[in-house]
């Protein structure tokens, strides 16, 4: 048996890689996804990519910095399909480089606003309906919130993702009597868009083959290849359905072993 079927699940931050991902898995096990992002082209290209007749698919442009839309967004699950049983949370904003040394806070308090407090904006948005019979928040955080890679400096990133976990459990246990569960996927290197980018750009940048640079990548992981897009989308859905019923408050690295805990 599909394991969301004739589930609503909202799905933030919904473009080309792992938020369209997330969308498809969920319609291909059997649910509804309601998305949502920024921009209302992008979010009917990947409607129309998932669910051409659109019999499973809805979505509205929202902003999660802004308590309104996310707001709105959960009425039109309700609107659409009758309830929400699962919020999959990937919006964020992870084009924030550098660390301490060079940080402007005021980037930091943007990056903060959405990544933090824009996830606990939509979640709220959602409570209404999720406490009518019980659900899921999946919460999509980051291998670097835990364990800083060297490639990359991305510290403000790496620290609201972190403060997202940490609130993950004060969540849990807050909605927990609600029947409500709360969870984090922590991927770290993901074949998708911005891993594919970043491959691109330093083989370009050092002049060596693509393959090199992603040996360099794959050579840190206990299986051979890095896990993609999908595998974290399929990661989400098994905790947004009932075969992580009593699974709460817990983090799960997909991430082909490079970091274990």
């Amino acid at each position: 048996m599909s394991l969301l079927q004739g589930r609503t699940v909202v799905v933030s931050g919904v473009g080309a890689g792992l938020g369209h991902q997330v969308a498809t898995a969920v319609v291909c096990d059997g649910g509804n996804a309601v998305l949502g992002a920024g921009t209302e082209a992008n979010l009917a290209k990947s409607a129309a990519g998932i669910d051409p007749d659109g019999a499973h698919t809805a979505y509205r442009a929202t902003d999660i910095t802004d308590e309104a839309q996310c707001r709105a967004l959960a009425a039109l699950a309700r609107e659409r399909f009758g309830r929400i049983d699962a919020v999959v949370h990937v919006a964020a904003w992870d084009s924030c480089f550098g660390g301490l040394e060079d940080a402007d806070f005021a980037t930091w308090q943007s990056v903060l606003d959405v990544n933090l407090l824009g996830t606990l904006r939509m979640t709220r948005g959602c409570l209404p309906a999720l406490k009518v019979r019980g659900g899921s928040v999946v919460f999509i955080g980051t291998q670097s919130a835990v364990a800083a890679p060297s490639q990359v400096r991305q510290a403000a990133y790496a620290a609201s993702k972190g403060a997202l976990t940490s609130a993950m459990y004060s969540l849990a246990r807050e909605l927990g009597p609600y029947r409500i569960r709360v969870n984090t996927v922590l991927p770290g290197w993901m074949w998708g868009p911005p891993v594919q980018a970043y491959v691109r750009f330093t083989a370009q940048t050092e002049g060596v083959p693509e393959a090199e640079v992603l040996q360099r990548l794959t050579d840190r992981m206990a299986l051979p290849q890095l896990a993609t897009d999908g595998d974290v989308a399929d990661a989400v859905v098994f905790l947004a359905s009932d075969r992580a019923r009593a699974v709460t408050g817990q983090s799960l690295l997909v991430n082909a072993g490079e970091l274990m805990r």
